[in-house]
């Protein structure tokens, strides 16, 4: 007869298979909640939820956890987390200073508030933040590389110059601005809201295959967006942040000139 697994097994078969198999783990969480709905059980099963893209649901699993058990520190970061990525800012900040009272050195939560701080122009306290997290874990939080003006403005010179001489005319009076973060009225245009710490550029206007005489609206400048703080963050050594900025460019770039996500991704350019 074959022993039926544990409630203990089924959460840890569950955290095993996040990142593999979603809908198995979320499974197996669900059977763990129903049969033992304690703090641990609730966490669990918001992750598997989170990660299945069910977050309003994990959200809620995982505000359960927290109110189950005070001091699950683990459960606040994945809350403070999630709730960051959904862009609920202040709720976000405040379920992670009360992890951070309760582990201060808890590097997911040091990052996490890191990239809040940023958010409120705090870039000292977030480097600190940063520098803490990537003394304790470097490997899951290196420390994000510096970006400066100089470094954007060479590079987007060289991508520039690699067009069609006709593309370059018609760039001349597209503006390339640099913000830290994008905002979260940019974030929540998209449905769901866009990951805040995901979005490395944007572009605002109307692109070259959408102006028309008959519409003068469309003949209004348009704008390429890069987001430095995001790019920072995204790379682990000075080629690869090239890279990704470079990518990004052209991404935008890519936009301009008409071009939709498909037609990006078939390029390399997601």
């Amino acid at each position: 007869m074959k022993r039926s697994r544990s409630v203990s097994e089924l959460r840890e078969q569950a955290l095993g298979l996040l990142d593999e198999d979603p809908r198995r783990a979320l499974a197996l969480a669900r059977e763990a909640l129903g049969r033992q709905p304690d703090a641990e059980s609730f966490y669990v099963c918001g992750l598997a939820l989170c990660v299945s893209d069910e977050t309003q649901e994990g959200l809620d699993a995982l505000r359960m956890s927290v109110q189950l058990d005070t001091e699950h520190v683990d459960a606040m970061v994945a809350l403070g987390r999630e709730l960051f990525d959904a862009c609920e800012f202040e709720e976000a900040r405040g379920i992670l200073l009360t992890a951070l009272r309760l582990d201060p050195h808890h590097p997911e939560a040091l990052y996490y508030r890191a990239c809040l701080r940023e958010r409120r122009d705090d870039h000292d306290g977030a480097a600190r933040d940063y520098q803490a997290a990537a003394l304790i874990d470097p490997e899951a939080f290196p420390a994000p590389l510096p970006l400066l003006d100089e470094t954007i403005e060479t590079l987007t010179e060289e991508v520039i110059g690699l067009l069609h001489p006709s593309l370059q005319r018609y760039l001349e009076n597209v503006p390339i601005l640099v913000d830290e973060v994008p905002s979260v009225e940019l974030l929540r245009q998209f449905d769901p809201p866009a990951r805040p710490g995901e979005v490395l550029g944007c572009f605002a206007g109307h692109a070259l295959t959408e102006r028309s005489s008959h519409d003068p609206w469309s003949a209004l400048p348009a704008t390429i967006l890069l987001f430095r703080r995001n790019l920072m963050r995204v790379a682990h050594d000075q080629e690869g942040l090239l890279d990704e900025l470079r990518i990004t460019l052209l991404h935008e770039i890519g936009h301009f000139l008409g071009l939709d996500e498909e037609d990006l991704e078939q390029r390399g350019l997601d």
